[in-house]
């Protein structure tokens, strides 16, 4: 879990950094640095998603995932939480569930997340996260000077989402094949494309509905046939 909490901090300390440098950027600044982010999100998530052996599997995932989590309204009860944690603390920034809710998706979906969550899981080690630590600290300066404090509250949900995966890497370690970790990875993949297409404001997707995705990947990979192959 340390490798969990040092990241928690590296985006609150990056965060804080970036509200403070905030009002000292001009708009058409503050619009490329998002466009920017939105390029990189798109390109880290088509290279994701090819580490997936199997596409069927994938877009059945996907699909799965889409539903259950339609059904669940996830993006939903994510805007409410945002919109709570912004009426506790007075917010009035237009932008606070929208920084809330891309800053979480941005820092949990990639696969340094998945990867570094089950290693330091499984064998104790946090190098990985480390090292996604500093990478966060660093995008959330540049999320936080765009979207303001709902980046630095992101931190709470990324506690729980990669603590959620070390404790449970930690309990099921047959489960965690390099199979079952490729799939979920390239699921996470798929989700930040739909974020970059977010971000650059091409088309509304409701990426947090397609969080469920991740499980069924990672069951599907399980029970695949080709599990031996990797187990």
């Amino acid at each position: 879990m340390l490798g969990t909490i040092v990241n928690a901090v590296a985006v609150i300390i990056g965060s804080s950094l970036g509200i403070i440098l905030r009002g000292r950027f001009p708009e058409r600044v503050k619009g490329i640095v998002f466009q920017g982010i939105g390029l990189v999100t798109l390109f880290i998530g088509f290279q994701m998603s090819l580490r997936a052996s199997n596409l069927v599997a994938l877009f059945f995932s996907i699909l799965i995932g889409a539903i259950i989590g339609e059904i669940l309204n996830i993006e939903g009860r994510m805007e409410s939480l945002g919109d709570f944690i912004k009426s506790k603390f007075s917010s009035k920034q237009d932008k606070f569930v929208e920084g809330f809710i891309t800053a979480f998706l941005i820092f949990c979906m990639g696969s340094m997340t998945i990867i570094g969550s089950i290693e330091d899981g499984l064998n104790g080690n946090p190098s990985i996260l480390y090292a996604k630590s500093m990478l966060d600290g660093f995008a959330s300066i540049s999320l936080a000077s765009v979207l303001g404090l709902g980046v630095l509250f992101s931190a709470i949900p990324l506690l729980l989402y990669q603590g959620g995966i070390t404790a449970l890497a930690f309990l099921s370690r047959a489960f965690f094949t390099e199979n079952v970790i490729n799939e979920m990875s390239a699921a996470g993949g798929i989700m930040l494309i739909g974020l970059g297409i977010n971000i650059l404001e091409i088309r509304k997707i409701r990426v947090a509905n397609l969080l469920p995705s991740l499980i069924i990947s990672a069951a599907i990979a399980y029970l695949s046939p080709y599990h031996t192959l990797y187990s």
